[in-house]
């Protein structure tokens, strides 16, 4: 049964690969992300992730970690804080925020953080419509 604060933690980290296929797939082929010289020559000193493929661990974890047999996701808002990079260690937290069982819904707080340096990188909200015994 789900209840408000069951939180769920998934470490992850992406591959310079990672960013160029979600770079083909996505169409956004922005130098920042792609062209090691563009990213050496910016703010960053280096290429930075998509922020929505940092983003997309959410859609992993609800739809094959937590409570993943029959959610259907809603609504998704996201705030990148910081730029992440390849090669780092983020850990994906998802905190159970809200319940609103007369129409088997589950608003989710998300967030992640640098592993190293505990900065949070993205923040934000999910909403998932879930089967009805998972939420009373």
């Amino acid at each position: 049964m789900i209840q408000v604060g069951d939180t769920f933690k998934h470490t992850f980290s992406y591959t310079q690969d990672d960013v160029n296929t979600y770079a083909r797939v996505s169409g956004d082929t922005n130098p920042l992300h792609i062209d090691e010289a563009a990213g050496k020559a910016s703010m960053f000193g280096r290429c930075i992730i998509h922020g929505y493929l940092g983003g997309s661990v959410f859609t992993k974890l609800f739809g094959t970690t937590v409570y993943a047999d029959g959610n259907v996701y809603m609504k998704q808002l996201m705030q990148f804080m910081r730029p992440m990079f390849t090669g780092v260690n983020y850990e994906a937290v998802i905190t159970v925020a809200e319940i609103f069982p007369e129409k088997n819904r589950v608003l989710y707080k998300t967030e992640v953080f640098n592993v190293d340096t505990k900065e949070l990188t993205i923040t934000g909200e999910a909403l998932l419509m879930n089967k009805k015994q998972y939420v009373w």
